[in-house]
């Protein structure tokens, strides 16, 4: 089974005005522990405002994949985005001291804790982040098939990521020809 690792479920770069069509509007207070506390950032002033679709959990689910958070909210995930997405607890990967870390190769941060995480199998990583040189690092680093897949943070996920999401799950389900 392919792992799936998600995490741009809140179009954040949105106009801020309204949430977008289909979203509902979660407000995170300023003491709950949510990745702003990795960033130095525990001065905020306001809760956080945090937009969900809660449709994506079911099209998560119907995917068939072993689902995980990849996200900076790590295990907080489970506490605020699962419950309004219908999801259950899932794993999340641990970024520890990779969390925000600069590399000079160019390559993301949560890439190498990704891979890692992945152990070989076959993965799909959905994120707003990602760019050529990540999709070097895991051809280069992850012996399985990964789909490093791009979202638009101004928009979230859309029905043709979810699509794509299945389409790489079935071409693991389908016999490759060998030469």
């Amino acid at each position: 089974m392919s792992h799936a690792r998600i995490g741009p479920l809140n179009p954040y770069a949105a106009q801020p005005e309204r949430s977008p069509d289909g979203y509902t509007t979660l407000r995170v207070p300023q003491d709950s522990g949510t990745p702003d506390k990795h960033r130095g950032l525990s001065a905020r002033r306001y809760p956080l405002r945090v937009w969900l679709n809660p449709e994506h959990g079911r099209s998560l689910l119907r995917l068939g994949y072993e689902l995980c958070w990849a996200t900076t909210w790590m295990d907080d995930a489970n506490r605020w985005i699962a419950p309004v997405l219908g999801l259950p607890e899932l794993p999340f990967v641990d970024f520890g001291d990779a969390l925000f870390q600069y590399r000079p190769d160019g390559v993301h941060w949560k890439t190498g804790p990704l891979v890692d995480y992945a152990n070989g199998h076959p993965f799909a990583w959905v994120d707003d982040e990602q760019s050529d040189l990540d999709q070097a690092y895991v051809t280069a680093h992850h012996h399985g098939p990964g789909l490093l897949h791009h979202v638009n943070p101004r928009i979230g996920l859309r029905e043709d990521d979810f699509r794509t999401l299945a389409d790489f799950a079935r071409s693991l389900n389908t016999p490759q020809a060998t030469s």
